[in-house]
């Protein structure tokens, strides 16, 4: 499976992003989806995960309530909308596709798109 995620850039502080990740193969719709986050000297960070149906999404608690991620299995894509970012948000951002189950360790997901870079100025 590729993924090739996109929607990066620059915001300013309390704006909002969207980050997408299209994947190339139909077992997208049997894979659990996340995102991850990482800075430069530190450990790859969980984001949030949603199932195959969509209908069950987590959250890491330093984004809940602030990121939302969807799937949209008939197009084999899953995004990430980012609102009221901070400037803490700033990291590269990766999609990843785990098997039927995926949880919030990065070790759970076995394809990883190339990351997508997301600045967020203060």
């Amino acid at each position: 499976v590729q993924l090739q995620a996109s929607g990066g850039g620059l915001v300013q502080t309390g704006g909002s992003l969207r980050l997408s990740c299209a994947a190339s193969e139909h077992t997208f719709s049997t894979s659990t989806m996340g995102w991850f986050r990482q800075v430069p000297g530190k450990e790859r960070e969980f984001v949030a995960t949603i199932n195959r149906s969509g209908l069950k999404p987590y959250y890491a608690d330093s984004v809940k309530g602030r990121f939302t991620i969807s799937r949209d299995n008939a197009k084999n894509t899953v995004y990430l909308q980012m609102n009221s970012l901070k400037p803490e948000d700033t990291a590269v951002y990766y999609c990843a596709a785990a098997g039927e189950f995926g949880g919030v360790m990065s070790n759970e997901y076995h394809y990883w798109g190339q990351g997508t870079l997301v600045t967020v100025s203060s």
